[in-house]
């Protein structure tokens, strides 16, 4: 088992790197306290369905590439900013609409595999994710993987991503944090949106 003692280092430093606030972590909070619990679950399984695209594609080499072809990563970058941007600014149009607690309930809810798709498409929406991969496998991967390694790699990424994001669901979709944000929508929203915006003009041009 001494040959798998990789993964537990690969587990701790990506673990750290997840539960960093960022934007999958703004866009989760919101649907937590603010769209039904199954849609805060779906988004949190999408995060980490996404967390595991970029795994494999680091394990593919999707970092060297990037080192190679600077102007794709920057292509990259410039995509995720405005999608990023696309988000703020739906949060925002919203902002001030009033909602009761069974309207939040109700109201524009996605289905649990469109859930999904949002939070898959969220998590891809930023390559940075795929260049902290690729530097982590490049620290702590060994030089020959051994069997199912890259399977374990994929199991580990989604567990961890997906199980973050599910406790954070869990925590902000009680009645108490949903009264809250009922109460206050229309600043938490700004908020929400100004940050969003924030990291979107960060990717793009940092």
């Amino acid at each position: 088992m001494g040959e798998y003692s990789f993964l537990l280092a690969i587990a701790v430093v990506f673990m750290f790197g997840t539960m960093s606030p960022g934007p999958s972590f703004i866009l989760v909070a919101k649907t937590a306290v603010s769209k039904p619990f199954r849609e805060g679950i779906g988004v949190a399984v999408g995060l980490g369905l996404g967390a595991v695209f970029f795994t494999l594609l680091a394990i593919l080499g999707l970092y060297t590439l990037f080192k190679v072809v600077p102007f794709l990563y920057e292509v990259f970058k410039v995509l995720g900013g405005l999608y990023l941007l696309y988000l703020a600014y739906k949060i925002w149009k919203h902002s001030a609409e009033s909602l009761s607690l069974d309207m939040k309930l109700e109201k524009k809810s996605k289905s649990f595999f469109k859930a999904v798709l949002f939070g898959f498409i969220t998590q891809i929406s930023n390559p940075k994710t795929a260049i902290i991969l690729g530097t982590i496998f490049a620290a702590l991967l060994p030089k020959s993987m051994p069997d199912y390694g890259e399977i374990l790699l994929c199991l580990l990424a989604f567990f961890i991503d997906a199980s973050w994001y599910c406790i954070v669901v869990v925590l902000l979709s009680t009645k108490k944090s949903q009264k809250v944000y009922l109460r206050f929508k229309k600043y938490i929203d700004r908020v929400a949106g100004t940050l969003l915006a924030a990291l979107g003009i960060k990717l793009a041009i940092d």
